[in-house]
């Protein structure tokens, strides 16, 4: 089966500025051409998170097959040359430092997409795993950087009221880069229906994610993947849904920075169970996965069209709108 182009919005690598992102040939090989990784969360410290950019973007450079995104050309150049583009997203607003003058600098570094909140409340916003008391005035200010920014805002992780209030606020469509609906599977991470729809109201895209814990489905499926993406699809269509797959490259090389505390990123009484898990140890659906689903949403008589519609089209046009 020939693979369809695919745009990523969110997979993660282990968070060390020495990691060989050539693991990345992998969603290439599955039909990607573009893919945003994960440099930092709201418990990683400000001074590793600006040594793992950099040591991102000297690999980036050094791999031939890869494609640092500083313009939406180099995302077009990718998928004219076969090769992958790569840009950055910041899960949460804390290294940020409450200046949106940080925004313009993550910006320059190669971050297209931000969220304020990491599970937690912080000073910006409030986290899906947490007293939600909605979008501070100072979240206000940092969502009025993203914008003036040009940079996706993105509202996963995020708390519900947070998460309407930044529907409300934005002034250009905002995106869920990796969330899953709660009508499939009731979890605090996951969105309910009014969520969705506002997100979509604001012309933005859902991107379904393949971690089991989020899904239907205690093996990350593909059936369970489908089975979300027809979920959206009948309830915001086919031009309101993306791929974000969450995938973890190498997990285990990864434990988090020094004493991170799992319990309070991950509550047990959320349903995590990190303590004995270990740190990410959950199943989380490959890039292989792209190719799977493909037949599967073909046997539910999907259009080719549509496909690719969600595996790529919807975020692509969406990032030429906002990236400028």
């Amino acid at each position: 089966m020939t693979a369809i182009p695919v745009w990523d919005a969110h997979t993660c690598v282990p968070l060390f500025a020495q990691y060989d992102l050539a693991s990345l040939q992998r969603h290439i090989d599955c039909g990607a051409y573009y893919i945003s990784i994960n440099i930092g969360m709201d418990f990683n410290p400000l001074d590793d998170i600006i040594q793992i950019i950099a040591g991102f973007r000297k690999r980036i450079n050094e791999l031939d097959f890869l494609i640092q995104v500083e313009s939406f050309a180099d995302v077009e150049r990718a998928q004219r040359e076969g090769k992958l583009a790569v840009s950055f997203d910041l899960e949460g607003g804390v290294p940020l430092c409450e200046s949106p003058a940080m925004v313009d600098l993550f910006a320059k570094l190669g971050v297209r997409q931000i969220h304020l909140a990491y599970n937690r409340s912080n000073s910006l916003a409030g986290g899906c795993h947490d007293q939600d008391d909605g979008l501070t005035a100072k979240g206000k200010a940092i969502v009025d950087a993203i914008n003036a920014n040009n940079l996706f805002m993105d509202v996963s992780h995020t708390g519900y009221r947070t998460s309407m209030d930044i529907f409300e606020y934005s002034n250009k469509p905002v995106i869920i880069s990796h969330g899953n609906p709660r009508a499939l599977k009731d979890h605090g991470r996951n969105y309910r229906d009014d969520q969705l729809k506002a997100c979509a109201a604001t012309g933005g895209v859902v991107c379904i994610n393949g971690v089991s814990r989020f899904l239907n489905c205690a093996e990350a499926s593909p059936q369970s993947m489908v089975e979300a993406i027809d979920y959206l699809v009948q309830l915001l269509g086919p031009e309101h849904v993306g791929l974000g797959l969450d995938y973890v490259y190498d997990s285990h090389l990864d434990k988090g920075p020094d004493n991170l505390d799992l319990a309070h990123w991950w509550p047990p009484e959320a349903g995590y169970n990190k303590a004995s898990e270990g740190f990410l140890n959950i199943l989380y659906a490959p890039p292989e996965r792209f190719l799977e689903m493909t037949s599967l949403l073909q046997q539910r008589g999907y259009k080719h069209s549509d496909i690719e519609a969600i595996y790529s089209t919807n975020m692509h046009s969406l990032a030429k709108s906002i990236w400028r």
